[in-house]
């Protein structure tokens, strides 16, 4: 492979990372092979029907029957590629440590089929230090050595699920290689990808901005949440607050509270950094300040519906719930760390009698018991209580504060409505 023109790559892991990334170095004139542990994803892509929002059936469709792009659960179709890049989860295990075990798996995977003149690029986000520290030796297990055989380099993935206005073409990609000469390799392969490549010094280095990233979200929103909960002790409208400080045009970011984080990365990644710093003897205390704030917050939420009930003179236990939304945020379908589930799962210990709607997700399970969407039809007069927890377009707000008894607004979807007489509206 030279250093301007890749004709063939793998993609490992055909996720929300990997296949969007899959379709887009497909679409730049490279023959593309996926390769995915699950058969069923496997066969459902070559058949060109894409699993995610973001890629559409149409776009992949025409892909697969050109020979572009192919997906396979066989690890050794990669033994011809150029190029490797490798999207597989990086979830946390119960103590809150990072599970690297997919990346060890793929590293081992790849090591087998390792020939000179390849590149391996890590997309998965990790802790700083993963790509020198776990992948490299692994790699190297191939007898080949990084910046002389082949090629290693780290690129953060930077996908935020159901985003219109910016996609993985035109969301400039970081980079970093574990030589110069690597990085410089990765930037020439990415370019056939994206519209803007921005390399950086080292694979630490662009770790790092992954971590940076999400945790100033993280940081920001726990903040927030703790600014929802002090307003709502001295009865100020935190949404109002926010929006009249929004208007100064400098020095401010607007950020706005919810019911607890969720996604593939918010939640976790900055506990990847939290992590890594412990083992060097230092404590990340911003971090872990807003990492309890945003998990606590399914449980201050659950308070005050428990509060707004008895205002009602009804309890928790019985009352006839209705979540709005279990994704993680609107209009996706994803409900990974979905802070809505945490609310179900305390609310349904206590009693209450649960549904659920969400037009991208028709059923689910919750400790042990099997729930399938409401179409709401009925109306919502049969629900003591509807809990506003994602807020996604397609539910009709007005029609929720018209005919509730009691409307729990986690998202502030009700801005601007006047509830009808009878139902009490209660925000976040």
């Amino acid at each position: 492979m030279s250093t301007t023109q890749a004709e063939r790559m793998g993609v490992i892991g055909l996720g929300y990372v990997g296949l969007p990334l899959a379709v887009e170095f497909a679409r730049g004139g490279l023959r593309v092979i996926g390769v995915d542990v699950e058969p069923e994803r496997v066969e459902s892509l070559n058949q060109g029907r894409s699993h995610i929002l973001d890629v559409r059936s149409e776009e992949l469709a025409p892909l697969v029957s050109e020979g572009k792009l192919k997906a396979t659960t066989d690890f050794g179709a990669l033994a011809a590629v150029d190029a490797i890049c490798i999207c597989v989860p990086t979830p946390l295990r119960k103590s809150l440590d990072p599970d690297i075990s997919y990346i060890v798996q793929a590293a081992g995977e790849v090591s087998r089929i390792l020939r000179p003149g390849m590149l391996i690029v890590l997309e998965s986000t990790t802790y700083p230090g993963t790509t020198e520290e776990v992948l490299l030796p692994k790699l190297e297990e191939s007898g080949l050595k990084a910046g002389k055989d082949f090629h290693l380099a780290f690129s953060p993935e930077r996908v935020d699920p159901g985003n219109q206005q910016f996609t993985t073409r035109n969301t400039p990609k970081v980079l970093g290689g574990v030589t110069p000469a690597c990085g410089e390799r990765a930037a020439a392969l990415y370019r056939h990808a994206v519209a803007h490549v921005v390399p950086v010094n080292s694979a630490r280095t662009a770790e790092m901005v992954k971590l940076l990233e999400n945790t100033f979200r993280a940081i920001n929103i726990g903040w927030v949440n703790e600014l929802a909960i002090i307003c709502d002790r001295l009865g100020v409208d935190v949404w109002e607050v926010i929006e009249a400080a929004k208007t100064k045009p400098f020095g401010f970011m607007p950020f706005y509270p919810g019911p607890g984080l969720g996604g593939h990365c918010i939640p976790i990644d900055p506990l990847y950094l939290s992590w890594k710093l412990r083992t060097v003897n230092y404590t990340a205390r911003f971090i872990e300040l807003a990492s309890s704030i945003n998990s606590n917050m399914p449980e201050y939420v659950v308070e005050k519906i428990t509060g707004a009930l008895n205002w009602e003179k009804k309890s928790v236990n019985g009352s006839k719930i209705l979540m709005l939304g279990v994704a993680y945020k609107r209009d996706v379908s994803d409900m990974r760390e979905s802070p809505a589930l945490d609310i179900m799962a305390l609310l349904f210990q206590k009693g209450a009698v649960l549904s659920y709607a969400d037009p991208y997700v028709p059923e689910l399970d919750l400790l042990g018991e099997r729930f399938v969407a409401d179409d709401l039809t009925e109306g919502f007069e049969r629900f003591d209580c509807v809990v506003i927890a994602t807020d996604h377009s397609a539910f009709d707000y007005q029609r929720v504060v018209r005919e509730s008894k009691v409307v729990y607004d986690a998202r502030n979807a009700t801005a601007g409505l006047t509830p009808a007489p009878g139902c009490r509206l209660v925000k976040l």
